[in-house]
């Protein structure tokens, strides 16, 4: 995609930060996903959202996590999932956590969360968490692709990834009003054809795009956390991948249940010391 082409801005220190994020794993993600400069995405004053209603009370670290079939947790045997994971293992550091609900749907995308968030049982299950983790975006993108050998022309890709932005950062900004105490945190995308010659650079390009955007969005929020998944899958996917080549198995999604712990302890270490 040329960057004449490009609709969005992204400034170039959040490009770098998000290029570096992608190439070099979790070591370098955690400090350029959770303080990236952000871009004029439209998202100005989600730090400011709040809600008139009750929120969570200060230290929960109860889970609710919300979006697509990954945030179910499909692929994996066991049923957990990374939302699950997550808490047990705050547990096992002694974190008090449990799992709230998990509101993840099969083929969700950014255009059905945002009727999601209007209902009553979906706000309540979001005012309960501590850590509200979401995963979207990726059926608006890749729609179908599980099932095909190649993906959608540039154009289309470009205007489908338009509009997802403009939902998702509505999504964002959303979720923060029905609770703007929890920490939200977005599981960025990953290429799950990265071994497939034919779509591999363009799978890679368009998720490269896309995680960018979200990154820039997540830090304009002051407590939102962008958790780098592309590097698990790109030299992982053999280990990863459930035989569906499109979802996580029981492991993949271990390993982000673990990177999103580890960013969770580097945000609380950040924030005891910036006091």
């Amino acid at each position: 995609m040329g960057k004449g082409s490009r609709v969005w801005k992204i400034t170039g220190v959040v490009s770098v930060a998000a290029t570096l994020m992608l190439v070099c794993g979790f070591a370098y993600a955690v400090s350029d996903v959770i303080f990236p400069v952000p871009p004029d995405t439209g998202s100005a004053g989600l730090e400011n959202a709040a809600s008139d209603e009750r929120q969570v009370a200060p230290g929960n670290m109860d889970v609710t996590a919300v979006g697509d079939s990954l945030a179910k947790g499909t692929g994996d045997d066991t049923g957990s999932g990374f939302a699950r994971a997550v808490s047990e293992l705050l547990q096992k550091q002694g974190v008090d956590s449990k799992l709230v609900n998990n509101l993840g749907i099969n083929g969700l995308t950014t255009s059905g969360v945002l009727p999601m968030l209007d209902e009553d049982g979906v706000q309540y299950a979001l005012r309960q968490a501590g850590v509200i983790i979401l995963s979207i975006g990726a059926n608006d993108l890749f729609a179908g692709a599980d099932q095909m050998t190649g993906l959608p022309d540039e154009d289309q890709l470009l205007n489908k990834m338009k509009q997802a932005e403009e939902r998702f950062v509505k999504i964002v900004e959303e979720i923060r009003k029905i609770n703007s105490e929890a920490q939200l945190v977005y599981v960025m995308l990953y290429n799950p054809f990265s071994d497939l010659e034919e779509v591999r650079e363009q799978g890679n390009r368009i998720v490269q795009e896309w995680n960018q955007f979200a990154a820039a969005v997540m830090a304009s929020t002051g407590q939102g956390l962008a958790i780098p998944t592309s590097d698990l899958f790109t030299f992982n996917a053999g280990r990863y991948l459930a035989e569906d080549h499109f979802h996580p198995n029981r492991d993949g999604y271990q390993a982000i249940a673990e990177r999103i712990v580890q960013a969770l302890a580097v945000t609380t270490v950040s924030g005891e010391e910036r006091k």
